[in-house]
């Protein structure tokens, strides 16, 4: 870990502040934190459990995908955007449905349990100052295309998703690089 003083200069002022960070990727992007596994190293046996989980539930493994972006999106995470688009990729997924991902009420290319999931996390993620953030409405069209195994499916993605936010914003993880190799210390 290193620590850094930046030093700005504009007009009529100078700014130093000391700058804590981590090793840097290539291009210089260095995450904020050190990796947290060492710290807590059951995190890795809940995440990878609750992974194996999802595999075999009933949503199209797809469709997780297309909500991890979204997620990504919504919360503003630059390293879950990359790790989410690149696992798109790598899945097949065509570029303009990932590119949509972020248009999806107007774009033509999800079939209605897509959107029904796409909206979701949405909801759950987007605070709603007039009520519940998933309505009864939402629930209801979520029922018309999933049964009850499908929606506590969908749920639990989104609860894992969550789980990793605030250390991506907070952490600052390497965008790009695989877990494990996102913080150095």
């Amino acid at each position: 870990m290193t620590t850094t003083k930046d030093t700005t200069t504009t007009e009529d002022t100078t700014t130093t502040e000391d700058t804590t960070t981590t090793a840097a990727g290539q291009d210089g992007t260095r995450s904020r934190l050190p990796d947290p596994t060492g710290l807590f190293p059951e995190l890795l046996a809940l995440s990878a459990a609750v992974q194996k989980a999802l595999r075999n539930g009933p949503v199209p493994q797809a469709t997780l995908a297309l909500m991890r972006l979204r997620t990504a999106q919504v919360i503003g995470s630059t390293y879950h955007g990359v790790a989410a688009t690149d696992a798109l990729r790598k899945a097949g997924e065509e570029e303009r449905r990932i590119t949509a991902v972020a248009t999806w009420q107007s774009a033509p290319c999800f079939t209605a349990p897509e959107r029904a999931a796409l909206e979701l996390a949405e909801a759950v993620l987007t605070p709603n100052p007039f009520g519940d953030r998933v309505s009864d409405d939402l629930f209801a069209r979520l029922s018309r295309h999933y049964d009850t195994d499908g929606i506590w499916h969908l749920t639990m993605a989104l609860g894992h998703f969550s789980l990793f936010t605030p250390v991506a914003l907070v952490g600052k993880p390497v965008p790009g690089r695989p877990p494990g190799k996102n913080y150095t210390d």
